[in-house]
């Protein structure tokens, strides 16, 4: 085994909810989805991390990061926009296996490969689904219906409160994945808040992400937001609410 999984291992056996038989099953429904995804990205443009040590370094351990927040603990119904090749949201499905988590991607041919992987794999708990957000946050059925969103995605933090808050429930959060830069973007997201209903709540660095300055940035729907947000597909990238 791979000994980065070592390092998982040890992340989950210090939350103490999991038996060691319970992380070992985890461990290798992990193993077996990276070794999916390498397989298919020979085919399919998946991730530009082709080793699997930085796969599970940058894919697997910064995708975790959302376990230290009580936020996210508390949480039962989890979306993941712009989810790529299913991160963050399938490493946390398998660690959390009591969570539904539905991941959303612009491009169909990833969201296929997601529900088949998981489907082969026995990973129950996630629904992949196509689309772009600016359309999918004004279907009913996914519209403010989520305790908790999260968001590894490249959007500036103004953007990513368009998209994504419409999908969170009234006293829900949405948690944002970010690099060094990410608390600069929050002073230029003072109008995306207001305008969506968000309260910023602060941010926690990654302490599973050695000598890397990632951070998790703390965003609390506190209304309905109105319908006219988000806008239309591409708008607020090329507008954004700032």
């Amino acid at each position: 085994m791979n000994i980065k999984f070592q390092e998982i291992k040890k992340i989950l056996s210090e939350l103490n909810k999991f038996s060691e038989e319970e992380i070992n099953a985890k461990i290798e429904k992990m193993y077996l989805y990276m070794k999916g995804i390498l397989e298919w990205n020979e085919k399919v443009n998946l991730t530009n991390i082709i080793n699997e040590e930085d796969f599970i370094q940058n894919h697997y351990i910064d995708s975790i990061s959302p376990i230290i927040l009580e936020e996210f603990l508390s949480s039962r119904n989890v979306i993941d926009i712009g989810t790529g090749g299913g991160f963050p949201g399938v490493p946390l499905a398998i660690i959390f296996d009591d969570k539904k988590f539905t991941l959303v991607d612009s491009l169909n041919k990833r969201i296929s490969i997601i529900n088949q992987l998981c489907r082969e794999i026995g990973i129950n708990n996630v629904k992949a689904i196509h689309g772009r957000a600016e359309d999918l946050a004004r279907e009913k059925m996914l519209r403010e219906s989520f305790d908790i969103a999260l968001s590894r995605a490249v959007s500036n933090l103004p953007v990513l409160i368009e998209l994504v808050l419409p999908f969170v429930k009234a006293e829900g959060y949405f948690l944002a994945h970010k690099g060094p830069k990410g608390v600069e973007e929050i002073k230029a997201a003072e109008k995306a808040l207001k305008e969506c209903s968000g309260e910023y709540k602060g941010f926690v660095e990654d302490i599973y992400q050695k000598n890397v300055e990632h951070i998790i940035i703390k965003i609390k729907k506190s209304d309905s937001i109105s319908d006219k947000y988000p806008r239309r597909a591409g708008i607020p990238n090329k507008k954004p609410l700032i």
